[in-house]
Parts: C-alpha cells; structure tokens; sequence
C-alpha cells in the first residue's frame, strides 16, 4: 500500500441505499487511536470555525476500536474517518473489503512512544532487552540466552539490570484495543526479544509461537491496564513517582514540566530523534477516510484537506506545535496531493 487503500466496487443498488442513509447526517463522525485525537481535535475546532461546516464529532475509541466501528458498514450509523496509531491490519483490510468499503489511507507525520515518570524521580536509561525483561509473561531463565523459558519472576527493575533501580516494575499501560498497545508491543517488546538469539531463531520455526512469546505482556499486576486516557496516565504518574507509563511523544511533549522521557538504547525521546529516525521505539500515524461517504455525509472532502495541508502538517504547521512530527518533504507531497485529489484515487 501506498498512499490509498481501494477496495472492491459496490454494486449500484448497495452505494444508493448507504448514500441514502449517509445523507440523514450533516456532521463527520470521526473515531479512533487516543494518539491521534489531540491533532485530530486541533484540527476540526479550527475547520469548524473557518469553514461553513459544522465541527466534526471526534471519539477516542483506540486504533483497533475505531477500525472496528469503521469497517462494520456504510451508512449514516457508522463512522466516516477513523484515526490510527498504526497501519490498517490485512484482517481488518479484508473486513472493509468484505462490506464494500472503500477506504483512502492517509499518513499524518510520526510519533514516538515513550516510557515516562516523574520529574520527582530519577531518569531512567532503560535498553528493549530490559522491557522486555521487565514485561514479557515469559522470559529466559536466569536471562540466559537458550534457557528454558519460564514464568516472569522479575519483581523489581534491578532483577531485570543490576543497573537500574531497585524499585518495583510497575508500568501504566493503554489496553489491547490501542495502536500504540500495537506499537510498543512491536517495537520494544519483540525489540528486545530478538537480542535473544534462540528467541529470534523461534520465528522461523514456530511464528505464532514466537509472536506470543516476544510480544506477550504479563498479567500479574506488573503491567497495569490504564485506558485509552493518555492524559489520565500522566495524572497517575505525578500520583506514584515510582511507576512508569507507556503513551505517544505528544503526551510527553505536552506535560514536560510533569514527566520526563526515559532514555531508550542509548537514546533519548526528542523532537529530532524521532524525525531522524534515531529512537527505536517511534511509528507511523494515519487517518482513514470512508470514500463511499464522500460527498454524502457534508464536510469530509474539506476536513481532510484542511489536515493535509502544509499549514497543519508541513515543518512549520501548527501540529508540530502539539507533538507531531513531520514527514519527510518528498512522502508530505505525495499524501498532501492525495488529499486534494480525494475522492478520485485509486491504488
């Protein structure tokens, strides 16, 4: 995939009855990844004020939530955009698919995500193989690569690293439904499995396995489920100093005077880090549009050009003053074109 997701043409008699039911609504109905709402939010207040539509209707729902709701359907019930953290998964693809959706896929900018705590605490310098260490159900006995693998018996953070802290692990966590769930149990948690050598040899031999080994997060209280509420976590990190959190660079960037970013490899979370690909655990962040609603529902065509504009997303656009980060000039070109083009793409 590129720039758009085109799936399958809709019979004739399909399109008319969701164009029917679409038209009943004069407002976009937006839902989605928690990391994305913030710009999204900055985004329709001020397209609502400067545009004769209304504001769009935006729900934090989580990435996999929000690609639920969306994929379900056409028509006026179901929403038009959805906001994600990642990138639409093949299942979640073919459920559009199957239900006549045709989706266009645009790419906002990148995001970080870091663990944080409190600025009443030390900094923590943490490498992928300790958060795996730290947060895996499963991990090699005595840490030793080729060991057998065993229950997580790592109850504090210097059991993971002579190094660190000799505190509980204790991290406040988004929940399964979360793209940045997704994303964090990709990057750092498989990230630090494969410094591994067996661990990484077991792709190859057994994927599912590997995959649940290597992204399975323990669920005897170490790793806290805290919600698809970023700002919440923040709360409940000033409330425990000695708790981590797990959200998006945004966050961070926002309450710095709360929370500061723990070194990664070797790497701090920063502005440039992350545009520069440098920190390891950072991705992609999209939004979605439901082209079968375009020019039914008022309002999408010029909502998504409003965001793909250099005036929000280029170098110098007002996202960045909120934690994003930029896209490389070339690929920013490619989607804010896309965006002017919509609902004409095609793959």
């Amino acid at each position: 995939m590129k720039h758009t997701v085109t799936f399958a043409t809709v019979g004739a008699l399909a399109l008319a009855g969701a164009a029917g039911q679409a038209a009943a609504r004069d407002q976009v109905r937006i839902v989605g990844s928690s990391t994305v709402y913030p710009f999204a939010t900055v985004v329709a207040e001020r397209f609502g004020k400067s545009s004769k539509f209304k504001t769009p209707v935006i729900e934090s729902t989580g990435s996999g939530g929000g690609l639920k709701l969306f994929c379900a359907g056409l028509g006026v019930k179901t929403p038009d955009i959805t906001n994600a953290s990642r990138r639409i998964k093949k299942s979640e693809y073919e459920r559009c698919t199957k239900n006549g959706i045709k989706v266009a896929e645009f790419k906002i900018g990148y995001d970080g995500i870091v663990m944080a705590n409190s600025k009443k605490s030390g900094r923590i310098e943490l490498s992928r193989r300790d958060i795996f260490l730290a947060l895996a159900k499963q991990v090699p006995e005595g840490h030793k690569d080729g060991g057998k693998l065993v229950p997580n018996p790592n109850k504090t953070w210097k059991d993971v690293n002579p190094a660190l802290p000799n505190l509980a692990i204790k991290v406040l966590g988004p929940p399964p439904t979360s793209g940045t769930r997704d994303a964090f149990n990709e990057l750092a948690m498989e990230g630090g499995c494969k410094t591994f050598k067996s661990l990484k040899a077991m792709k190859k031999v057994d994927k599912k396995r590997y995959k649940g080994v290597c992204r399975g997060i323990r669920e005897d209280g170490a790793w806290v489920e805290a919600g698809e509420n970023d700002n919440l976590i923040v709360q409940k990190l000033e409330a425990d100093p000695n708790a981590l959190g797990v959200f998006g660079f945004s966050f961070l960037d926002q309450n710095r005077d709360k929370v500061q970013g723990s070194i990664v490899d070797g790497v701090p979370p920063t502005f440039e880090n992350i545009s520069a690909q440098k920190y390891p655990v950072s991705r992609s962040l999209f939004f979605y549009v439901k082209k079968n609603h375009v020019g039914q529902i008022p309002g999408i065509q010029e909502y998504v050009r409003a965001f793909m504009s250099r005036k929000a997303i280029g170098k110098r656009g007002y996202l960045v003053g909120k934690g994003l980060i930029p896209l490389p000039p070339a690929e920013m070109k490619d989607y804010i074109s896309a965006g002017k083009s919509l609902p004409d793409l095609t793959m």
